[in-house]
């Protein structure tokens, strides 16, 4: 039998193995899969909210070692790691603050969808502001920057991580419903 601290470890391995899995596709790899990182921190809030302590630490230098591997071993472009790299540790903060929002909320009934929705939404929109914006801004890659510029770069940008981040948020919630309706001597499992 699973208990609570050893539930909490499986799903801190199981965060980190999916980012280290996908985040190489990140800035330039021809990596097919789409890059889970922003969905792990989400993720990694509502169950690890907790830990906080010591897993959004753990991630957030996965994140970082990760890149430095893929750059300097694996000859990914370094296109991303501008002055503006290191915005990601707030920006992915603010993702793991969201998931844990939606965690001290949930209540397992049908309304939790909304607040899903909600905090969803607003952590990923805020984290690709940051991210996107302090790019943008203070990135050296382009060349002559402007307000039309910023913001015609947001919106060719702001769908598809939008988009790719929703679609593994989707699945953990899928396999989280699955999971706790069918185990109920795991029911610690739906209010983490």
């Amino acid at each position: 039998m699973l208990t609570q601290k050893s539930t909490r470890r499986l799903s801190f391995l199981l965060l980190a193995v999916t980012m280290a899995a996908t985040r190489f596709g990140q800035c330039g790899g021809t990596s097919s899969i789409p890059d889970a990182s922003w969905a792990v921190f989400f993720i990694a809030g509502f169950y690890l909210s907790a830990e906080w302590r010591w897993a959004l630490p753990a991630l957030l230098a996965q994140a970082v070692v990760i890149d430095f591997i893929a750059i300097h071993y694996y000859g990914i472009s370094d296109y991303c790691t501008t002055a503006a790299y290191w915005f990601i540790a707030p920006a992915y903060s603010i993702l793991w603050i969201g998931g844990a929002w939606f965690s001290r909320n949930y209540q397992a009934t049908s309304r939790d969808l909304g607040r899903l929705v909600i905090s969803f939404t607003l952590a990923v929109s805020a984290c690709f502001l940051l991210t996107e914006g302090s790019f943008y801004w203070l990135g050296d890659d382009i060349a002559r920057t402007s307000v039309a510029g910023w913001w015609f770069n947001f919106m060719s940008w702001y769908g598809d991580f939008m988009l790719v981040t929703a679609g593994y948020v989707v699945l953990a919630a899928l396999g989280h419903i699955a999971l706790t309706r069918r185990l109920p001597e795991h029911a610690h499992l739906q209010s983490p």
